[in-house]
C-alpha cells in the first residue's frame, strides 16, 4: 500500500496537469456533441456545467482561431489545443524527471 501511495503522491503535479487538460478537452468535445441537439441557452444542468468549465478557455481559442471557422467548430479546435498542451506537458514533465516511468527511474529511457 505504501508503494502505490508514494507513486501517486510523488507525481501530483504531473497528474493534476495531465488529467486537468484531459478533462477540459473531453468537456469541449461533450459540449460540441450536446450543442448539436440542445439550444444554446438550455436549462440542462450538464450543458450548463460544460459551459461553465469551457467558456473561459474558449475565449482564448476564439481569439486565435480565424473567423472563417464556424463557432461550433471552435470547440473542436479548443479540444485539439488541449490535447496538444497535454502532450507537450507530458514531454516536459518526462524530460524534467517529474513524470512516472515504467523503469522506475527519474525519467530517462534505459
Amino acid at each position: 500500500m505504501t508503494q502505490s501511495t508514494d507513486f501517486l503522491v510523488s507525481f501530483i503535479p504531473f497528474w493534476i496537469v495531465t488529467y486537468g487538460l484531459a478533462v477540459l478537452a473531453w468537456t469541449f468535445i461533450g459540449r460540441f456533441l450536446l450543442g448539436m441537439w440542445l439550444p444554446p441557452n438550455t436549462s440542462n444542468y450538464i450543458f450548463r456545467f460544460f459551459r461553465l468549465l469551457t467558456d473561459w478557455p474558449l475565449m482564448v481559442v476564439s481569439a486565435m482561431t480565424p473567423r472563417i471557422v464556424p463557432q461550433p467548430f471552435v470547440l473542436l479546435c479548443a479540444a485539439y489545443w488541449c490535447f496538444v498542451l497535454r502532450y507537450v506537458a507530458f514531454v516536459l514533465f518526462f524530460l524534467s524527471g517529474m513524470a512516472p516511468s515504467i523503469t522506475g527511474g527519474t525519467g530517462t529511457l534505459q
